[in-house]
């Protein structure tokens, strides 16, 4: 295994570690046990040069299910966690899983193309790596300071805390696994991925998401998924499990 592990089976955002205090406490009423990991090149993990590919963090992820065993999991991904719950399924199938929830999820495709008009033109994603290469460190505080949580809305109250927080995680992901991630999350095409979803699936949202727009993810991965159930959250930002938790 490449990264440290943390049965709930937890897949986290761009940057996010698994040791939010609320991420597993959350499932002990239902008497889960939850697990959370690393995704290579983030928190303690180790840094490869190489395999910042969704692939490869579907197969680690496939991996840890076979290391630990898990059996009738719930595998809930936010944001490009959501994505590798797609490849996941879409390469290794649902048979260790019972249900699936994306949140605020990539799936099924970020980046505007012929087929994916509402997507987001590529500028965006150059603009973040422009943005990242040249002050990473302020990079992560911009996002976090305006549109990752919705501070950047009239009559929301910032969290230093969170901001902090964030940023915190972000610096320290390795350089290169954090830019590689920005392909990963915004290039790769989740459709037929979505179609073999074939358990019970939540779809959360906030319909004033800045990061993952709900009119080119959710609205239309909730047609892709065989009975999936669609939850918007009306005025909620990327970091719904954050500022919409209770």
């Amino acid at each position: 295994m490449r990264r440290a592990v943390g049965q709930r089976s937890r897949k986290h955002g761009t940057q996010r570690l698994p040791d939010h205090p609320r991420r597993c406490d959350q499932v002990r009423p239902v008497q889960r046990r939850c697990s959370a990991h690393d995704r290579c090149g983030y928190g303690r993990s180790s840094q490869p040069w190489g395999g910042n590919d969704m692939d490869t963090y579907a197969d680690d992820l496939a991996e840890l299910f076979e290391v630990l065993d898990l059996k009738d999991a719930v595998m809930m991904g936010h944001s490009t966690g959501g994505g590798e719950v797609a490849r996941f399924i879409g390469r290794h199938g649902t048979k260790r899983v019972s249900k699936a929830v994306l949140m605020g999820s990539v799936t099924p495709l970020m980046l505007k193309t012929a087929a994916n008009p509402g997507g987001l033109p590529i500028d965006v994603f150059d603009d973040f790596r422009t943005a990242f290469l040249a002050n990473r460190s302020q990079f992560f505080l911009d996002i976090a300071s305006g549109p990752f949580f919705g501070f950047n809305r009239a009559g929301t109250k910032s969290s230093q805390g969170l901001i902090s927080a964030w940023w915190m995680q972000g610096m320290m992901a390795g350089h290169k696994n954090t830019y590689d991630c920005i392909k990963a999350f915004s290039e790769i095409d989740f459709t037929e991925d979505l179609k073999q979803f074939d358990i019970p699936t939540l779809i959360i949202h906030g319909d004033d998401d800045q990061i993952v727009p709900i009119a080119a993810s959710a609205l239309i991965a909730a047609k892709l998924v065989k009975h999936a159930v669609l939850k918007i959250y009306p005025g909620g930002s990327h970091s719904l499990d954050d500022t919409s938790k209770d």
